[in-house]
């Protein structure tokens, strides 16, 4: 990238809390932070909202009546967005807004269906509140502003494409500032019973229940988390800068299945090279990895960058065996992790991973998501 985007701040909820103190202290930890929900076959393991948030979860839906009736996907994102502006000064006018979910409204769409099931009719809330653009305009009622809102979903790497997305609204002139993210509140029944037909959600009572980045795994170990993640971007510094983007990859694959990935993570590949541009590999210090806890997609990705690091690998990790997989707003929590290893200058192993390698500095990460369909975002991001 010719011109670096500043990420001016960034908001995020999720089972690590929401402060950045807060969740610096946890990633500290060599705890995960799941409960296990059930008991014999019915048990999942579990990615909650902390008590704290889920209290400012529900004083939000008495605070305002219009809130009474919205999706947790929702309320998630309003919550996210309000912390990522609560120190700036944004123009409305020039202040655009893409918030994505790759699952939505599932809570509201599982309850208005059994529902309409039961009685034949559908509630007068039953479109509105399921509609996916319902998670940007409500924010952008909560937070008063009057640019441009909009959502898409792209699987798992939603949040991430909503930053490519922003970026490409700001480097058009069309606006001077972007809040991108995802928000995800899928612990729902049918959302759980959807990964666990798959064969690729964790099933093991252990002390580390997901095993991302664990390569010796003999099982998949993926386990679903709520959360919401927002970042404010800019073409200039006049907000601050919390780091800066400095390169920008995108990319897909043939697919076999709607669910495949390559084995050597085709579409890793070229969107990290694109990421990285003039950029050479030994001038990436840490890639943050998606690597979900799946075999497939945790090996996948990992050959990926043994391909396009022939020589030294970078530091790698990921946090998904510490919060879970957030669908939507991963890619937004990965991106908050790599900026504070910008910041603090201390790199985030994974305690059982074989990767734990310490970079001699940290300049420069490489932030990778990726999701069903085959489609990967890589986003490069460095120190002001």
């Amino acid at each position: 990238m010719k011109n670096p985007i500043s990420i001016s701040s960034i908001g995020t909820i999720s089972p690590l809390g929401k402060t950045s103190e807060e969740i610096w202290k946890n990633y500290l930890s060599d705890d995960h932070f799941f409960h296990l929900r059930g008991a014999g076959r019915d048990a999942s393991w579990m990615g909650n909202l902390p008590e704290a948030i889920q209290k400012d979860v529900a004083q939000l839906r008495n605070e305002n009546s219009k809130y009474r009736h919205l999706d947790e996907s929702v309320l998630y994102a309003i919550l996210a967005g309000r912390d990522a502006v609560k120190d700036l000064s944004l123009s409305n006018n020039n202040a655009g807004i893409n918030i994505g979910s790759s699952r939505g409204a599932t809570r509201l769409f599982e309850k208005y269906h059994e529902e309409y099931l039961q009685t034949g009719r559908a509630s007068t809330y039953s479109s509105p509140s399921t509609t996916l653009g319902n998670i940007s305009s409500w924010v952008a009622q909560d937070l008063q502003i009057n640019g441009p809102e909009f959502s898409h979903s792209v699987t798992c790497s939603t949040g991430m494409h909503s930053i490519l997305n922003a970026i490409a609204w700001i480097q058009s002139g069309m606006a001077n500032n972007f809040l991108a993210g995802g928000s995800e509140a899928p612990l729902t029944g049918f959302t759980l019973a959807q990964m666990k037909a798959m064969k690729i959600y964790a099933t093991e009572n252990i002390d580390f229940p997901c095993r991302s980045l664990d390569m010796d795994k003999s099982r998949n170990s993926m386990i679903l988390s709520e959360g919401a993640g927002i970042v404010t971007l800019s073409a200039n510094e006049d907000l601050g800068t919390l780091a800066s983007i400095k390169g920008i990859g995108f990319a897909n694959e043939k697919l076999k299945h709607g669910a495949s990935l390559s084995k050597n993570g085709k579409c890793l590949q070229k969107s990290m090279k694109m990421a990285m541009g003039d950029i050479t590999e030994k001038e990436i210090d840490v890639v943050v990895m998606h690597a979900p806890g799946t075999i497939g997609g945790d090996l996948s990705e990992v050959n990926a960058v043994k391909k396009v690091f022939l020589g030294k690998l970078p530091a790698i990790t990921s946090n998904k065996w510490k919060t879970g997989h957030s669908f939507a707003a991963s890619g937004i929590l990965s991106l908050q992790m790599a900026i504070l290893m910008l910041q603090k200058q201390q790199f985030l192993p994974v305690p059982f991973s074989e990767f734990k390698q310490q970079p001699d500095k940290i300049e420069n990460i490489l932030v990778n998501s990726v999701g069903f369909g085959g489609n990967a975002v890589s986003i490069l991001i460095g120190r002001n």
